[in-house]
């Protein structure tokens, strides 16, 4: 009888007798799934390959403060280029994916066109995964864990020719806390900031005092470094929040008008006070979402820290986000 194997269980056999077992498996696997070999595939991608659409492949940015790795989201159904980018940072005990599954992020970005990228803290960094917010050498500007969100930021917007001028950043917990810490270090890079369950800026100097904070005792609060422009920022909390106490939301912004009102979203009750500029630009809109803990504000229940109750924080995030750069994110 003449039998005719398959080219991927010939190319393992090879391996097999060349003594390269792990290869072999390997070569087998892909044989069974009719996946091609290394071989016939041709040259192995680069570590960090442009990423498809619809697929979050990691990518890693290093500088002179480390290295720190990122998943980047782009929208299979829009052209990448010019895209605005939301850069999403992820809680403590949170990691990309577990992140953007809570959020739902990336069907919103299929639905209005953005990108999305979600850097990634090391536990050998902080053993929680926490962004390190209330650290000193973390709240300034092109140092530390800043420097390297920055380059994350500004290597993506590169690599896929993103709309530098509609970049947003937003985060929950401890990266609600690092994301008002880009905010103030790079007003220039940031064109709004989305902060849930989070604190403000330099609202802690070291741990005992981040402490202290979390639980609604007033410090010293830091100012923007830059001393350019504040960022146009949203805010999320829950009146029940028994980790980030809810008076960390209070964050002071100059308006020029204000209303407060009150409504009901998903189940839960909401307290919404908005403040515009001059030219009818809101600069700062906070909810205090009422019965609310810890949590994302109507996330999904794929996710770690999330409440599938009350506003859609992540479409009412992106309208904000829309408003205050004058339109110009998708609708």
């Amino acid at each position: 009888m003449n039998l005719k194997f398959p080219a991927g269980l010939v190319h393992a056999t090879r391996l097999v007798r060349s003594g390269k077992l792990m290869e072999a498996t390997a070569a087998i696997q892909r044989a069974l799934r009719g996946a091609k070999s290394p071989a016939q595939e041709g040259p192995a991608p680069a570590r960090d390959p442009v990423p498809e659409h619809g697929r979050m492949p990691a990518g890693d940015f290093t500088n002179s403060a480390g290295t720190r790795s990122y998943k980047t989201y782009l929208p299979s159904r829009h052209a990448a280029r010019g895209l605005p980018l939301l850069v999403m940072l992820h809680g403590c005990k949170q990691h990309p994916e577990d992140f953007a599954a809570g959020t739902r992020m990336n069907p919103l970005a299929e639905e209005l066109g953005f990108a999305v990228v979600y850097p990634a803290q090391l536990r050998k960094a902080n053993a929680s995964g926490c962004w390190n917010w209330f650290q000193h050498a973390h709240q300034l500007r092109e140092a530390g864990e800043p420097s390297l969100i920055a380059g994350i930021t500004r290597e993506v917007i590169a690599r896929h020719h993103l709309d530098a001028r509609r970049v947003y950043v937003a985060g929950l917990s401890a990266g609600g806390a690092m994301a008002a810490v880009m905010g103030a270090t790079y007003p220039e890079l940031y064109a709004a900031v989305g902060i849930h369950s989070g604190l403000g800026y330099a609202a802690a100097r070291d741990l005992p005092s981040a402490f202290a904070a979390m639980k609604g005792k007033p410090g010293k609060k830091g100012r923007a470094t830059s001393g350019t422009r504040s960022v146009p920022t949203i805010v999320f909390h829950g009146d029940s929040d028994t980790t980030v106490h809810p008076s960390n939301g209070e964050h002071a912004m100059t308006g020029t008008l204000e209303k407060t009102e009150t409504g009901r979203a998903n189940g839960r009750a909401f307290t919404r006070t908005t403040h515009w500029d001059a030219s009818g630009k809101p600069v700062l809109e906070h909810w205090l979402i009422h019965g609310a803990g810890h949590a994302w504000s109507g996330g999904g229940a794929s996710g770690s820290y999330t409440d599938p109750l009350g506003p859609d924080a992540s479409r009412e995030m992106l309208r904000f986000f829309r408003q205050s750069s004058g339109g110009q994110l998708p609708r």
